[in-house]
């Protein structure tokens, strides 16, 4: 009979125990209260975020400049500045007569088509601008000189001089943007 009565007091303290730890669990689980400002702070986050506004700035330009002795103001990222030694850095070159030590080729700045290759646009400053080539692009070059604006096209696989390296010779040019046509 003790054993009896023995298994029953065992039993009944530790289903107490599990009864006591399993309603501590659950208020341990119970998320604390918020207060109106944390509330007001999570519903601000589960509004969207708001637009970003793209300005197609040329990502580090600043150092480009710096680095390199070209300004790149504005594009739509398929036109960009490239390596003149790598073969696929050649879709557009830029013949000037800028000589800086971050050039890859002396006397030349190098441009890559991304994307289809059918559309793209970059605003640059670049003086003394005097030879375009092209690879398999069609390009149109925007230059000014004497404050005139002036499109010069560039066939595919064409080398076009301009300015002092046109056909009469004229002025220094500036060249501003390059646009490629497909």
């Amino acid at each position: 009979m003790i054993s009896r009565a023995r298994k029953a007091l065992t039993v009944g303290v530790i289903s107490g125990a599990a009864a006591v730890a399993g309603v501590s669990t659950l208020a341990v689980a119970q998320a604390a209260p918020q207060s109106a400002h944390n509330a007001a702070q999570q519903s601000a986050g589960d509004a969207n975020p708001p637009y970003a506004v793209e300005t197609f700035d040329y990502p580090n330009a600043a150092k480009i400049l710096r680095e390199q002795g070209i300004l790149l103001r504005k594009g739509d990222g398929h036109i960009i500045l490239a390596d003149c030694q790598a073969p696929d850095g050649q879709d557009i070159q830029v013949s000037t007569g800028v000589n800086h030590p971050g050039q890859t080729k002396t006397g030349r700045y190098c441009f890559k088509v991304t994307g289809t290759g059918k559309t793209g646009y970059l605003t640059l400053e670049l003086p003394q601008v005097y030879n375009i080539m092209t690879g398999d692009v069609a390009v149109q070059a925007d230059l000014t000189s004497a404050g005139k604006t002036q499109s010069v096209d560039v066939p595919k696989n064409f080398t076009k001089g301009v300015g002092p390296g046109d056909n009469p010779p004229a002025g220094p040019t500036v060249l501003v943007e390059l646009r490629v046509k497909g």
